[in-house]
């Protein structure tokens, strides 16, 4: 295979590491590995490993441009890592000139959120240059990315799509950010979760079959467990998942009423809440928002390859 034909995707996800080959154009991998990292490692861990499974899968080829997807805030111009809000060790790191040297090959990344919505754009839910579109990922957090013609919009500062931050309620819970009610401190996995704890504690005869699911350890109530316990008629855990669904939706209606996006995609594990947490996001977005708006509101079609595959799009958009 000639150098021109490889293309190698990178997902630096925080827990887990993954990486793949594509021939250019493809629309499917050559090869694919992934490795679940362990607890308390670091940058440098994260580093090694990943070189040793992208040397694995190029056995000694030389690829046309290497992709990479990130799992934090990046600077996408310059082809730096800002930092990793879960791993330390990443803080200002050229990761783009580390990868271009050691494989002598042109690099360009953005963070995962981005990465995932030029998969889903170019590859998945939105195939079919569908413009602009808008991805959101709900799982440990809420992140976001804009798609317009093909392309990421970053805004002035590299930031824009940060759905998870706008606010819904301003005395809502505290989030990440420092300020109060953000879609992502009501929306995402432990923002489920604690609502659940909270919920359980201040109504002891409520919450049977959650309660049930984790054998009465409140400690071990999970987004997860809350969405299951809702879908087995628990009329707590259906009230919390809603509750969720409804601030999702809230945000995303501003959102719509900002940038008119023609289709939005949702992806991450919380989006596998069931039928009833998928009308309520629709529905709390339609009302949050101009009735002429009209826009698809659809799940994301890659699921954990989302970022990989954008990771080949940005790949495939360095110029040979």
């Amino acid at each position: 295979m000639s150098r021109t034909d490889l293309l190698v995707a990178l997902d630096y996800g925080g827990t887990k590491l993954s990486a793949a080959i594509a021939e250019r154009g493809a629309r499917e991998w050559l090869a694919l590995e992934r490795h679940h990292s362990p607890a308390n490692h670091d940058a440098r861990y994260e580093q090694s490993m990943m070189l040793t499974l992208a040397r694995r899968l190029l056995a000694g080829q030389t690829p046309a441009a290497i992709g990479v997807s990130f799992g934090g805030p990046v600077d996408a111009a310059r082809g730096r890592v800002i930092l990793s809000h879960h791993i330390p060790g990443w803080e200002d790191t050229p990761l783009c000139n580390q990868l271009q040297n050691e494989f002598d090959a042109p690099v360009s990344i953005d963070n995962d959120a981005n990465a995932a919505a030029l998969g889903e754009y170019f590859y998945g839910a939105g195939k079919g240059m569908i413009s602009p579109l808008l991805y959101i990922t709900v799982s440990t957090g809420v992140g976001g990315g804009f798609v317009i013609d093909g392309k990421i919009y970053r805004g002035a500062d590299s930031m824009a799509g940060e759905i998870g931050h706008t606010m819904v309620d301003p005395r809502g819970p505290l989030c990440i950010c420092g300020r109060r009610g953000c879609v992502e401190a009501m929306a995402c996995g432990p923002a489920i979760a604690r609502a659940a704890h909270e919920r359980l504690l201040a109504e002891p005869n409520a919450g049977e079959e959650l309660r049930a699911f984790v054998h009465d350890a409140l400690n071990a109530v999970t987004g997860e467990f809350v969405a299951r316990a809702a879908d087995a008629g628990d009329e707590l855990a259906q009230r919390i998942i809603d509750d969720a669904a409804h601030a999702l939706g809230f945000g995303i209606g501003t959102a719509i009423t900002l940038m008119n996006p023609a289709c939005i995609v949702i992806g991450g594990g919380v989006s596998k809440s069931g039928e009833q947490w998928w009308r309520t996001v629709r529905g709390s977005a339609r009302a949050n928002t101009l009735p002429q708006m009209r826009v698809d509101i659809v799940p994301a079609a890659l699921g954990d390859d989302a970022p990989l595959w954008g990771a080949i799009a940005l790949a495939e958009q360095i110029e040979k």
